[in-house]
């Protein structure tokens, strides 16, 4: 059978029917030749757009270098007003107490550290709300209110963030240093009263911009590209003297955080790329002209003109022999699946291959031998289910044998008038009965109640006059299904962790009512209890699932075993269990579980 049985002849002709190898051909020729003639077609415009996008990337990543660098130095600059904020001097400047003569020096000298440590920095000045200054070398050119500058206002509208102003052009501060406006570029920050937010005062930084020129005037873009840095307001911030223009008009940047452009300038036509920085808020432009790309797109088409040729000389004659060495294993392992699906799960695919066909081909054989495997698993179960299953059958006479045989004790103590032997055996009995329950998961309130009776009156016979308890069941519920032996473990917590450490008698009342269509179950006691700090730490274990009696000693017996049970049978949303207590009252513990639609 070779998959083309019953297949019309043209229908055969059709891709979908080909066999692989034709297939295969029919792909690598089409990948091989008709790619390589519409390369040579498209050379030109391939050629330009890879070197465009090729110089692109190097220029914004080249920008993004720039950005980063200018961003260094204003995150050092923003670092600087941080520590100026949290010096002691500066907070007491800033404050309304005055600084003495001391202070006042030192803080001084404190201002004096940073322009030797960060060259960057050409003048520090903190001004506070009262219009006072301190600086290194800055000062007010007038006397006047400095909170009335524009540059004070900022930083106060800025509400504590970092901003860079620009150039401090119609300032009314200066420095010694007698800095240009075009040679420095501001920033501010206002400090801010933690507890108040209130603003103490603004710190002035001013930075040389030949830190900016440096680091923006030795990257090259090609032979001619240079870049140029704005700010947010499109003026110039470094502009290199041989573009022959300060600046560009903000719409051509069109609001973008980067982008590319292509602008004629004075007779030139240029390429611009840029990347705004969102911490500056600068924009660094690379420009260069459109025709250096000329050169290295006329070799490329002379390296792609060669490789056309070669690639249709060698596309064809290995077309031919890739198809034969793809196809051939396909065919084997095809042939060993049809034999597989025919029923013999005996043959094995042998194949030292180590690519993709010979790892399915190992794959399939694996696969054929697990499933051997479990169809011999599987009859080797089945038969260890039926021999489980008639040894359960004949473990059943035991449970009858051991209810025969405590009737008979029962009896026995009865004839012999020991009434208080007589009834702690029926209890037992009676304990052992519900519990067992036949082997069944769930039995009816009413009974889960009377083997908590029978447990309890096990326990009166032990405490005497100590336990006192009371059972109270809804008759309405009683026919309810609950999972067995449920009610047991935690009336033996009330037992041992409540009534016995309790001094004197105590009591335990255990209730099941109807709330809505929930059916609720308590367990409460009036025994020793627990301290916040325990509760608390049951409820944490209780809520994470862990085992409360292997971590703590007053969480009693099965506390996470009931809760469990119950979220398992009914689901973690509609069960759960509930623990209330307080030390010297006593504890009490809710099960909540919904009521099924038959109940």
């Amino acid at each position: 059978m070779n998959g083309y049985e019953g297949v019309p002849f043209f229908q055969r002709l059709q891709m979908k029917h080909l066999p692989i190898r034709y297939k295969l051909l029919i792909h690598f020729l089409f990948i091989t030749i008709v790619p390589s003639l519409m390369l040579g077609v498209l050379t030109d415009w391939v050629v330009n757009r890879v070197i465009e996008r090729q110089l692109n990337e190097n220029t914004l990543q080249l920008i993004a270098k720039v950005n980063k660098s200018l961003e260094f130095y204003m995150s050092s600059a923003q670092n600087t007003t941080y520590l100026l904020s949290y010096n002691p001097e500066i907070r007491q400047f800033l404050s309304r107490e005055p600084l003495d003569t001391a202070a006042r020096e030192k803080a001084l000298q404190f201002l004096r550290g940073f322009p030797t440590l960060q060259t960057e920095i050409a003048g520090l000045m903190v001004v506070n709300a009262r219009g006072e200054y301190l600086s290194n070398d800055m000062y007010a050119k007038a006397p006047g209110d400095l909170t009335l500058e524009t540059w004070y206002q900022e930083a106060v509208a800025a509400r504590g963030i970092f901003k860079i102003v620009g150039h401090p052009y119609k300032r009314s501060v200066t420095t010694h240093a007698n800095y240009k406006d075009s040679e420095v570029v501001s920033a501010v920050r206002a400090i801010l009263d933690p507890e108040t937010q209130k603003v103490l005062g603004v710190v002035l930084i001013d930075l040389k911009l030949r830190v900016v020129a440096e680091t923006a005037k030795d990257v090259r873009l090609g032979k001619t590209g240079v870049l140029m840095v704005l700010d947010e307001k499109g003026d110039p911030i470094y502009v290199p003297k041989q573009l022959g223009f300060q600046n560009i008009p903000n719409q051509w940047l069109n609001g973008q955080l980067s982008g590319e452009f292509v602008k004629s300038v004075n007779g030139r036509k240029l390429q611009f790329i840029f990347r705004k920085s969102p911490f500056t808020g600068w924009s660094t432009i690379g420009v260069f002209s459109t025709k250096e790309a000329a050169p290295e797109a006329r070799r490329i088409r002379l390296y792609v003109g060669t490789f056309v040729f070669v690639v249709c000389f060698l596309g064809i004659t290995a077309s031919f022999a890739l198809s034969h060495s793809i196809s051939r294993p396909i065919h084997r392992l095809m042939t060993f699946m049809q034999r597989a699906e025919a029923g013999d799960l005996t043959t094995r695919y042998w194949g030292d291959s180590r690519d993709e066909i010979g790892m399915l081909g190992r794959s399939y054989t694996s696969l054929l031998t697990k499933i051997n495997d479990l169809l011999q698993l599987t009859e080797k179960q089945e038969k260890q289910k039926r021999e489980a299953e008639l040894r359960i059958l004949q473990a059943q006479i035991k449970p009858h044998f051991l209810y025969n045989t405590l009737d008979t004790i029962q009896w026995m103590a009865r004839k012999q008038g020991a009434e208080d032997v007589s009834e702690m055996v029926q209890s037992l009995s009676r304990l052992f009965r519900i519990g067992l329950s036949k082997g069944n998961e769930f039995v009816p309130l009413a009974e889960e109640f009377e083997h908590v009776r029978s447990y309890l009156q096990i326990q009166k016979q032990r405490y005497k006059n100590k336990l006192q308890y009371t059972l109270d069941l809804d008759p309405n519920i009683a026919h309810c299904s609950v999972p067995k032996v449920i009610l047991q473990p935690i009336v033996e917590n009330a037992i041992y962790h409540g009534i016995k450490e309790r001094r004197g008698p105590g009591s335990v009342a255990v209730k099941g009512e109807r709330q809505g269509d929930r059916i609720v179950l308590t367990v409460a006691d009036d025994g020793a209890g627990m301290d916040k700090e325990t509760l608390g730490d049951i409820r944490r274990k209780l809520d994470r699932g862990t085992d409360a009696q292997m971590e703590t000693s007053r969480s009693g017996y099965g506390l996470a075993n009931v809760q469990a049970r119950l979220k398992l049978t009914y689901g973690a949303e509609a069960a759960d269990l509930f623990i209330e207590s307080e030390r010297g009252k006593g504890t009490a513990v809710k099960l909540v579980y919904p009521l099924t639609e038959e109940e």
